[in-house]
């Protein structure tokens, strides 16, 4: 039998057409002013992009704790170092093609070496933000903040877990990197469903699965709803949406691999070097099995809305229906 997980306590419309849609980047801002009435040396900083990141939501209920950098995201990374060492907890927000894009060389050196508690953000990345093209669509991040020592990399699914992946990265020892989307997604979880930083969620189960679909970000709601198409199929199948991507939910991956047998990752990042490469390095030490990554193939981003863009990149529900029927058929 498929079914939705129970445990993952999602929306009751989760598959309804009127589902609730906004940016994960609403989460960011939502989140920051929880966090900031949580502990008092919560601070942002923003790169001249406040409206933008929805760093100007904190401004608002914090002007005291909120810094303008302008345009100088080196320069902003280095002082969220600083203030980190004077025991503030930074959160520091611009697009991600600069934050972690312009300044990784201060992220590496002055946060991640010292194991600084600054809390990078990371807007507007992959290809769905749309009109604003190649230069604006950073695909490369994952990978980049996944390789530096003592880095957490979160990769939220909608808007209400971005909000409580702000919560807990606030809370968190050491730098943390949370990516944000710009385009308006849906918001299947709920203030109920659990969220763990290192837990995967089992968002869809079957009793016999063929195939493991292990998704990050807003393309798990996609990856999800074709699970539910496929089922009507007969193919059955896992969904795990993994938020944090490193540290990686070993144990779940590894139960979800050893079940199914077959593997597909989706991503809106490089297929190169990002979540699917992740998925693959632990799996090919511990449980060698197919795996299908879906993800950007070497290319660089375009213009186009977000739908557009995602079909095209082959990264929409269709595709992902094939490359698990594809599996299916061996």
């Amino acid at each position: 039998m498929n079914m939705l997980n129970p445990d993952a306590k999602l929306s009751a419309k989760v598959f309804a057409d009127d589902i609730e849609q906004f940016p994960t980047r609403d989460g960011f801002g939502k989140g920051t002013i929880e966090a900031g009435n949580a502990d008092p040396n919560v601070v942002v900083l923003c790169a001249d992009l406040a409206e933008s990141t929805r760093a100007e939501w904190f401004e608002k209920e914090f002007p005291d704790r909120f810094i303008e950098m302008g345009i100088a995201e080196q320069n902003m990374a280095a002082l969220a170092a600083g203030l980190a060492l004077a025991g503030k907890v930074p959160f520091m927000a611009s697009y991600a093609a600069f934050n972690p894009g312009r300044n990784y060389e201060q992220i590496r050196t002055t946060i991640a070496l010292n194991r600084m508690p600054v809390k990078i953000c990371g807007m507007h990345a992959g290809v769905s933000v749309g009109p604003d093209g190649a230069t604006h669509q950073m695909l490369e991040d994952i990978g980049m903040m996944r390789m530096l020592p003592s880095m957490t990399v979160i990769v939220p699914a909608d808007a209400e877990e971005a909000r409580k992946a702000v919560i807990a990265a606030a809370k968190t020892d050491g730098p943390v990197y949370i990516r944000f989307g710009r385009a308006a997604t849906p918001v299947f979880t709920t203030s109920d469903t659990p969220f763990h930083i290192d837990k995967a969620l089992t968002l869809w189960d079957a009793d016999a699965p063929k195939v493991a679909i292990l998704a990050t970000g807003s393309l798990s709601y996609s990856a999800l709803v074709a699970a539910q198409a496929l089922s009507q199929e007969g193919i059955e199948s896992i969904v795990l949406h993994v938020a944090t991507i490193k540290p990686l939910d070993e144990e779940t991956v590894l139960e979800a691999a050893k079940r199914a047998g077959y593997v597909v990752t989706v991503e809106e990042h490089q297929a190169m070097g990002g979540f699917g490469s992740a998925i693959a390095e632990f799996l090919s030490e511990h449980h060698p099995v197919p795996i299908k990554r879906l993800g950007i193939a070497d290319q660089f981003g375009q213009s186009g809305s977000p739908g557009e863009l995602l079909a095209h990149y082959g990264l929409d529900v269709l595709h992902i229906q094939d490359a698990v029927r594809a599996f299916a058929r061996v």
